[in-house]
């Protein structure tokens, strides 16, 4: 019985870990749809977040089956609490690398705005995405810690956006439109930040039996 149940639950890793590959795709072609103008990386971010809304039910069905057919012992049932509450947060990932494609569709980036630093803000979510999930698989305390740390550089550079669209637009008041625009991907890559967070957070719960926000 344990034997199944350890092959179910390294399915549940696999599936998981394809899951955020799917994330990290997305954000990375939504990114890369708005400093290429490319729209067929737009319409690559938009079929990714597809993938993850398939993906989201298939682990959750995995889920389900673990709890309900093999009886988890108490580690066990943190690992597969943790795993629903994540492919919630995976899921709204993909939705925002999503709503970032849809605006690329109408951002014409000019010299000063290709400048701005959503290109580093998407590199460092995208590394959020990878070491939250990979920390699950690996069980790796310190490195769902330190995922919680990186959420910190997000909200920095998200505030240097923030400034550097506020002095664009002060030079130049007709960039004011695209750069509210702009201003949106900027949030949608912190939220993204925050959903990698969140999962970073259940994998300390997973193991430790103490969620941080309990601290």
């Amino acid at each position: 019985m344990r034997n199944k149940f350890d092959e179910q639950l390294e399915k549940l890793h696999v599936e998981l870990i394809q899951m955020g590959a799917a994330c990290e795709d997305a954000i990375s072609a939504a990114a890369e749809a708005l400093l290429k103008g490319d729209t067929a990386l737009a319409d690559a971010a938009e079929e990714a977040e597809k993938d993850i809304d398939q993906r989201e039910r298939e682990v959750e069905n995995l889920c389900l089956k673990l709890l309900l057919q093999q009886q988890p012992v108490a580690r066990d049932l943190r690992e597969i609490s943790a795993a629903l509450k994540m492919i919630s947060d995976l899921e709204r990932i993909g939705d925002q690398a999503a709503d970032i494609a849809e605006l690329t569709r109408y951002i014409h980036l000019t010299d000063g705005l290709s400048r701005l630093h959503i290109g580093e803000m998407a590199r460092a979510v995208i590394a959020m995405v990878t070491d939250s999930v990979d920390s699950f698989v690996k069980g790796d305390l310190a490195l769902a810690r330190a995922v919680r740390a990186a959420d910190d550089q997000v909200d920095a550079l998200f505030e240097q956006v923030k400034r550097e669209l506020i002095d664009l637009i002060a030079a130049d008041a007709a960039a004011g439109e695209v750069g509210l625009d702009i201003l949106m991907v900027a949030k949608y890559l912190e939220r993204i930040g925050d959903h990698a967070t969140n999962v970073a957070e259940w994998v300390e719960y997973s193991l430790t039996g103490v969620h941080p926000s309990d601290d």
